[in-house]
C-alpha cells in the first residue's frame, strides 16, 4: 500500500493533488465527473466580501500551449458561498480550501473572519497575486512589504492554516516568499499565472477585452518550476507548486524539486478528470520504483556542483 499523504504545515492531505482555484468552480461543478473524496483538496474560486462582476468578455484566450484568462475574479461572494455552496461541500472527505481575496488589506481579513465562524474549511488561500484585475484589486504579492503587511494582518485574525499565493511577475520570488513566511504564512503556493497579453491582427485589437490576462498551462511550467525549486530551497514553510501540471510525470517534477503538493488548474479544462489521473499515475510510479511514501520523493532533486 503506497502512502501518499503529505503535510502542508498542520494540514494533512490524502495525497499531494489539489485542484487549483479558478479552474474548480466551487467543487460542486465537478461532482458529475469525479468523487471529490479522492482528491487530496480542492481549492475554490476566489471570494470577495461581496459578489462580483469580474471583467466583461471576451476574457479568454487560447494560446500555445496555454491559456489567457482575464475573468477579473468573478464571484457569488462570501455571504451566498457560505449559504449556498459550503453546506454541501461538508458532506465531502476532503480538505477545502477557500481562495481569499479583497479589493484592500481591510477587505482580506473581513473575509477571513467571517469565514472563521463556519466549520468545514480545511484552511485559506490568500490570493494576492491576480494579474487580471484592472481595477479594484490589490497586487501585494509584487512587493516584499505589501506582502507582509496582508499576510501579518490576515494571519492575525485567521483561525485557520493560511497559504499565501504568489505572483510570478516579480524580480525576485525568493524575497516575496521569505516575506510571507516572516509574517506567519503556514506555506506558500506558487506560481500565479504570468501577466500576457494576444492581440487580432485583423482587427488590430486585443484579443481580451481587459488588454491582459494571466498565462497559464503547459506554456509556463519550465519557469514556474524554476520558482518553486528557488523558493524552496530558501525558505522553512512548505511549498504548494502551481504550473502547467497536466500529468503525474509533471507533478512529479515539482515534487522533486521540494514542492509538498501541487494544485493543478488548466487541465481541468481540458479534462475534468486530471486530477484523479494524476493521483492514479502518482501511485503507479510509486509502486514501479519500490516507494512506500510520496514524502520519500519531496526534495530529492540531485543538483551537481
Amino acid at each position: 500500500m503506497i502512502d501518499l499523504s503529505v503535510n502542508i504545515g498542520s494540514l494533512r492531505l490524502k495525497n499531494p493533488v489539489l485542484a487549483a482555484s479558478g479552474t474548480f468552480g466551487y467543487g460542486m461543478e465537478f461532482t458529475p465527473f469525479m468523487d471529490l473524496n479522492e482528491l487530496g483538496g480542492f481549492v475554490v474560486k476566489g471570494l470577495y466580501f461581496s459578489p462580483r462582476e469580474g471583467n466583461p468578455p471576451p476574457r479568454l484566450v487560447e494560446t500555445a500551449s496555454g491559456l489567457i484568462n482575464a475573468i477579473g475574479l468573478q464571484g457569488i461572494g462570501v455571504k451566498r458561498f457560505c449559504k449556498e455552496i459550503l453546506p454541501q461541500l461538508r458532506a465531502y472527505q476532503t480538505a477545502l480550501i477557500v481562495n481569499v481575496c479583497g479589493e484592500n488589506e481591510e477587505e482580506y481579513a473581513s473575509v477571513v473572519e467571517y469565514l472563521n465562524s463556519h466549520e468545514g474549511i480545511a484552511a485559506y488561500e490568500l490570493n494576492i497575486s491576480c494579474p487580471n484585475v484592472e481595477k479594484g484589486g490589490m497586487c501585494p504579492a509584487l512587493k516584499p512589504d505589501l506582502t507582509y503587511s496582508v499576510v501579518k494582518l490576515v494571519r492575525s485574525v485567521s483561525s485557520r492554516p493560511l497559504i499565501t499565493k504568489l505572483s510570478p511577475n516579480v524580480s525576485d520570488i525568493v524575497e516575496i516568499a521569505l516575506s510571507a513566511q516572516e509574517a506567519g504564512s503556514d506555506a506558500v503556493s506558487l506560481v500565479n499565472t504570468f501577466l500576457a497579453m494576444a492581440v487580432d491582427v485583423d482587427t488590430k485589437q486585443p484579443k481580451l477585452t481587459n488588454v491582459f490576462g494571466g498565462l497559464s498551462g503547459p506554456a509556463i511550467k519550465p519557469i514556474a518550476l524554476r520558482m518553486v525549486f528557488q523558493v524552496a530551497s530558501q525558505i522553512n514553510i512548505p511549498v504548494i507548486g502551481i504550473g502547467g501540471i497536466m500529468s503525474g510525470e509533471d507533478a512529479l517534477e515539482y515534487l522533486i524539486c521540494g514542492a509538498k503538493a501541487v494544485e493543478v488548474g488548466t487541465s481541468n479544462f481540458i479534462d475534468p478528470e486530471s486530477c484523479l489521473t494524476i493521483v492514479q499515475e502518482l501511485e503507479r510510479y510509486c509502486q514501479t520504483h519500490g516507494i512506500s511514501r510520496i514524502e520519500d520523493i519531496i526534495g530529492t532533486l540531485d543538483v551537481k556542483q
